[in-house]
């Protein structure tokens, strides 16, 4: 081979190297580059999903954002912020003052022995009722149901007075009301499925759409805090001109929790 020859293949196989060598260099740049790309979405993914989890820690819940909310009161009640529900004849001399928290297993016990005594009495005009609702045991035992149900029952009061007493029956009676460490009232198809069994509740959209909207749920906390206010501390509590209602069990006083108890209370309190 002559020299001109040997010459121009080293050449062309330095070329071939170079070549290659290029190709290689920008392959290595491209796959940095991909790396790089990918690192930043990642960084980026984290920091969205960091900046959700945060966003969504922050956020406030249901009942906080209903402190904030504008008050709707229900139908049938007065006084300041529609906390006064009162039930019966506007011609009942006396008012018989009713506390209770929708998740109290003795307020449940007082209204399955003594409730249709009440409304008995209350259809006849013996008394008015005026209801307070707590929702104490949302904190002593966590949860919302207290306050949710009463939210409902705020639902149930704007369709008639009638609708508020038999839900508040339904709610309480022994095939419906909960373990009180059991928050079955949080949940809003549980207290729609109960207000089934009432008559002018069953199949009631606006009703149905109140408790869904939380529409009563400022009024909720307002009750619960015309409670908090009232001086009373345990439920089930009556009360009538003031003074508590209570009957003699063995030497100790205590809340009326049948209806022969509830009409002995009651007579005492109606002579004074």
């Amino acid at each position: 081979m002559s020299k001109r020859n040997t010459q121009q293949a080293k050449t062309a196989a330095r070329e071939r190297l170079r070549a290659e060598r290029e190709r290689q260099a920008k392959k290595d740049k491209a796959r940095r580059q991909a790396i790089v790309g990918v690192s930043i979405v990642g960084v980026l993914a984290v920091a969205a999903g960091a900046g959700f989890l945060v966003m969504q820690a922050n956020k406030p819940t249901a009942w906080e954002a209903a402190k904030e909310a504008k008050l709707v009161a229900p139908a049938n009640t007065s006084g300041k912020n529609g906390t006064t529900v009162v039930v019966g004849k506007a011609g009942a001399k006396k008012t018989l003052e009713l506390y209770e928290d929708p998740r109290c297993p003795i307020c449940a016990s007082f209204e399955q022995g003594a409730g249709e005594q009440v409304k008995k009495d209350v259809a006849d005009g013996k008394y008015k009722v005026q209801f307070f609702g707590a929702s104490f045991i949302d904190n002593a035992a966590s949860g919302e149901g207290s306050k949710n149900a009463l939210s409902a029952l705020g639902a149930a009061l704007n369709v008639s007075d009638d609708a508020f007493l038999d839900y508040k029956s339904a709610l309480y009676s022994a095939k419906n009301h909960p373990e009180e460490n059991d928050d079955k009232f949080k949940d809003d198809a549980a207290l729609i499925k109960i207000a089934d069994e009432v008559p002018e509740l069953k199949g009631n959209k606006k009703f149905q759409k109140a408790v869904e909207d939380g529409t009563f749920d400022k009024w909720a906390l307002e009750m619960s805090a015309a409670f908090d206010k009232s001086g009373v501390s345990g439920t089930p509590t009556l009360k009538m001109d003031g003074k508590k209602l209570e009957v003699d069990f063995n030497g100790q006083k205590g809340t009326p929790m049948t209806a022969e108890q509830l009409t002995q209370a009651v007579d005492k309190a109606l002579k004074a």
